[in-house]
């Protein structure tokens, strides 16, 4: 068995179930038009694909592999959030992410210790996390994407519930939010006129 990790790792939030939901979650602010950027110099891409668990260590990320995640963030923004709302995928960003996903990818390494890891600089990592959008946008999944329910929340996360009845990114954040707030409501009564 798997075991779970942390939903925020060394400042990075990974509540989508997948990294082409979790990578577009190191811009916040979207909903409040408030944006503080987590990928604001090469080192925090470097620390995202550590976090994200493609890399052991930094993978000398430039100006140039930030400025294609950052790109490649707002692709996936936009073609998880088309799906989210049922609508027809656009088509200048799906074919930036068909363009991406062609890209050479990191390799699969076997280790002394039968360990794996991947081996490749922060694009051919991120050309894997292309990939893995088409096959999650493309397939049976994509219907499974959700935004989260929260007032101030923009998070993509893929719905694994039985019941496909998820409504907030992590229960443990948004989700309490909300239980308390409801609370908070029902304590106050009704408002009389």
């Amino acid at each position: 068995m798997t075991p779970k990790l942390e939903e925020t790792r060394d400042g990075f939030r990974f509540r989508g179930g997948r990294l082409p939901l979790d990578l577009p979650a190191t811009l916040a602010g979207r909903v409040s038009g408030q944006h503080r950027d987590a990928l604001a110099a090469p080192g925090d891409l470097d620390r995202w694909l550590v976090a994200a668990g493609l890399a052991d260590g930094a993978s000398g990320a430039n100006v140039e592999d930030l400025s294609a995640a950052r790109d490649l963030r707002e692709t996936l923004y936009v073609l998880a959030l088309a799906r989210a709302e049922g609508l027809p995928l656009p088509e200048a960003p799906r074919e930036a992410l068909n363009v991406f996903a062609t890209q050479p990818a990191a390799a699969p390494w076997l280790d002394a210790s039968g360990g794996t890891r991947l081996t490749g600089g922060a694009r051919a990592l991120l050309a894997g996390v292309a990939r893995e959008a088409v096959l999650l946008l493309g397939g049976p999944d994509g219907a499974r994407i959700r935004q989260c329910q929260g007032p101030t929340c923009a998070i993509l996360y893929l719905d694994a519930s039985r019941k496909g009845d998820r409504r907030w990114c992590s229960m443990s954040a948004c989700g309490n939010r909300a239980k308390v707030a409801a609370f908070r409501d029902r304590e106050r009564g009704p408002i009389a006129d």
